[in-house]
C-alpha cells in the first residue's frame, strides 16, 4: 500500500511539472498614462497592468524551488508616453528589494530606469514567452528584467550567484536584437542603443572587469546587513569594505549604468547605516569615497558628518 501511495505522489509531481515550483517573483505593477497621451479605451491600461503583473508573478523563471516567503518583492512603474494602438511607447522604473536577516526590514537592491520600454499590446492576445526564441518585445522586456532581478537577488545571497540568470538574459537580448517580425527592432537590445540601454546593463553585469560590483553586493548583504541587528559595528566595517570594492571599479568606469542604478537605490540606506556610527574616521572615509563616485547624492552623504 505504501508503495502505491509513493508512486501516486511521484506521478502527481510529474504531472504538475513547472507549476509545482513556486514562482520567484512577487511584483506589484503600476501602469499609468503620461501627460498628453490619449487612450480611447480606458480598460486597456487596467488590462495591461493586470497582464504584466500576472506574467511576471505566475511564471517559474528558474528550476529552483522558492517558498512563498522567499519570493522576491519588486515594484514596476510603467508610464505610457505615446500610444497608437497596439503600439505603445513607455518609460519604466523597476525597484527590487531583499529582506534583512532577523528583521522585518526590506532593503532596495536596485532601481533601474528604462526610457525605451516600447512594445505592442494587442489586448485580445495573451502574453506568452519562450526562453529561446522571440515572441514579442513585451514578453522579451519582462523576461529580461525578471532574470536581472533574480540574478541580482542571488548575487546578494551567494558570491556571483546570479550568473545563470544573466546568461538567460543574454539569450533574450540576442534573439530580441535580431528578430525580424512585425515589431520594429528595439535598439536598446543592441550595442548601439546608448549608455543606458539594456545591452549595456547586461554587459555591466557580465563584464569580468566589473565583477567586483557583484562581489560587493554579496559582501554588503551577507557580511554586512544580515548581521547588522546583532553586530552593528562589524556590519559597518563589512559594508564599508564592500563599498570600497565597488568604488574602486566604479572609479574606472563611473558612467556605467549599473552604478547609477545601485546608488539611486542605496544612497538613503547607506547614509542611515553610518549616521549613527561613533567612528568619526570611518564616517569621513565613507563620505570622501562616495562623493567622488556618486556626486548626485553627495548632500545625503555629507549629512552623515553632522550627527
Amino acid at each position: 500500500m505504501r508503495n502505491i501511495i509513493g508512486l501516486l505522489a511521484l506521478l502527481l509531481l510529474a504531472l504538475a511539472g513547472p507549476a509545482a515550483r513556486a514562482q520567484e517573483l512577487n511584483c506589484t505593477v503600476s501602469v499609468s498614462v503620461g501627460p498628453g497621451v490619449v487612450i480611447t479605451d480606458q480598460s486597456i491600461r487596467a488590462n495591461m497592468e493586470r497582464d504584466i503583473q500576472a506574467f511576471l508573478n505566475t511564471r517559474a523563471w528558474t528550476s529552483q524551488t522558492y517558498q512563498p516567503r522567499e519570493r522576491i518583492n519588486c515594484r514596476m512603474f510603467v508610464v505610457i508616453t505615446g500610444a497608437t494602438s497596439p503600439v505603445y511607447q513607455a518609460t519604466m522604473r523597476l525597484i527590487s528589494t531583499r529582506p534583512i536577516y532577523g528583521t522585518g526590514y526590506e532593503t532596495n537592491v536596485i532601481s533601474i530606469v528604462d526610457k525605451s520600454f516600447n512594445f505592442n499590446y494587442p489586448p485580445t492576445n495573451s502574453l506568452d514567452f519562450s526562453p529561446n526564441s522571440f515572441v514579442s518585445n513585451l514578453s522579451s522586456l519582462l523576461g529580461f528584467y525578471a532574470n536581472i532581478v533574480i540574478g541580482l537577488d542571488r548575487d546578494t545571497f551567494g558570491r556571483l550567484g546570479g550568473t545563470a540568470n544573466y546568461e538567460q538574459a543574454r539569450v533574450i537580448t540576442l534573439y530580441s536584437a535580431s528578430q525580424s517580425g512585425s515589431e520594429a527592432v528595439d535598439e536598446s537590445w543592441k550595442d548601439t542603443g546608448g549608455s543606458r540601454s539594456r545591452y549595456q546593463l547586461l554587459n555591466n553585469l557580465t563584464d569580468p572587469q566589473l565583477q567586483p560590483f557583484r562581489a560587493g553586493l554579496y559582501a554588503y548583504y551577507r557580511q554586512g546587513m544580515d548581521i547588522f541587528i546583532e553586530k552593528p559595528d562589524e556590519a559597518r566595517v563589512a559594508v564599508l569594505g564592500a563599498l570600497t570594492g565597488i568604488q574602486q571599479v566604479a572609479a574606472l568606469r563611473v558612467s556605467e549604468p549599473i552604478f547609477r542604478y545601485f546608488f539611486d537605490a542605496k544612497a538613503d540606506e547607506i547614509a542611515n547605516i553610518f549616521r549613527t556610527s561613533q567612528d568619526a574616521n570611518q564616517k569621513q572615509q565613507l563620505v570622501n569615497m562616495l562623493t567622488n563616485i556618486d556626486a548626485t547624492n553627495s548632500a545625503k552623504y555629507q549629512a552623515i558628518l553632522t550627527r
